[in-house]
């Protein structure tokens, strides 16, 4: 037996979801549940191409000799999962247009007979891959293909997150599910309708010292009542930790960023998806994210996302501000 087999016999044992004795895929799932055709298909194409993706990590480790639109230095995997995801998009003809993080501009797929707009960070936390931590994938889905559009108008969301178990987590707004792949290379159902707990766990991103005064405030508030930090740097575990565990991941406004660093479009909208399914909701600290129209593809926000009792102290506190 390989690492990769003990481990998902692991997880097996901690409570993966049959039925009839089978355990449920992804596919079936989608279909079970009554999603979008389209959508569907595009969810089961990103499934699938993150493999390739994780199979990279061993041989596209290094660093690129470009930046991206946010003046960011790219790595070998990002250039390499962003061309997997959008080749595969692109031959589906499922796909009218894609917003990636790593794309200067909005991609119009001019031979596309389907009308979604998908947005994605192909590989978010790339540079933690250097330490062997938890990096992820993160999408989102617009049915009438505007990726420009308020965050309200978003028909779904998924992420894959690549940890010691590769796993996927999606909604369709009908509720929050989750996904691992297992040693024959499908993604099968270990939890259903998933609802963010009432733990005590935040993951606050940004230098404490570039805190503005409501902030750490809020945060003395969260450390007063017993909350304790679990922080890796990287979005999509983080934000794992609290769809398992509850409580609040945060990127705040920092003197050095009033604007925040996560991007509204790419990263923060599709997680606040995913977190109001769950029972939560997402904010840039007063208002809800889904609330804002995008102005432009790097536009960032600061970002509180998590249980909703976490959201409204947040807000009392910069509201007093």
């Amino acid at each position: 037996m390989d690492l990769l087999e003990g481990l998902f016999l692991f997880v097996s044992a901690a409570n993966l979801i049959t039925f009839g004795g089978l355990l449920l895929d992804f596919a079936r799932h989608l279909r079970k549940s009554g999603v979008d055709h389209d959508m569907a298909a595009i969810m089961l194409l990103l499934a699938d191409k993150s493999r390739l993706v994780q199979k990279a990590f061993f041989t596209h480790s290094g660093v690129a000799q470009t930046r991206n639109i946010h003046g960011e230095q790219q790595m070998e995997l990002d250039t390499y999962s962003d061309a997997v995801f959008m080749k595969a998009m692109e031959k589906s003809r499922l796909v009218k247009t894609v917003a990636s993080e790593e794309q200067d501009d909005i991609v119009e797929i001019k031979k596309a007979k389907g009308s979604y707009g998908v947005t994605l960070d192909p590989l978010d936390g790339s540079s933690l891959i250097k330490t062997n931590l938890a990096v992820g994938t993160i999408a989102g889905f617009f049915n009438e293909g505007d990726v420009m559009e308020k965050g309200s108008r978003m028909d779904g969301a998924m992420f894959i997150l690549y940890g010691p178990i590769t796993s996927l987590v999606y909604t369709a707004k009908k509720g929050v599910h989750e996904f691992v792949l297992n040693p024959k290379g499908k993604f099968v159902l270990k939890r259903e309708g998933i609802q963010i707990p009432g733990g005590k766990i935040y993951c606050p991103g940004g230098l404490r010292s570039e805190w503005a005064e409501p902030h750490r405030s809020f945060i003395e508030d969260l450390e007063g009542q017993g909350y304790k930090l679990r922080f890796s740097g990287g979005f999509v575990p983080d934000f794992q930790q609290i769809l398992n565990y509850g409580g609040l991941f945060t990127y705040p406004a920092l003197s050095t960023a009033p604007q925040g660093k996560l991007r509204l479009v790419f990263e923060a909208n599709p997680m606040a998806l995913i977190a109001e399914q769950a029972g939560g909701a997402g904010t840039n600290g007063v208002q809800n994210l889904h609330g804002i129209k995008p102005e432009s593809l790097s536009q960032r926000t600061p970002l509180y996302l998590g249980g909703k009792r976490e959201i409204e102290l947040a807000r009392k506190h910069l509201a007093l501000h």
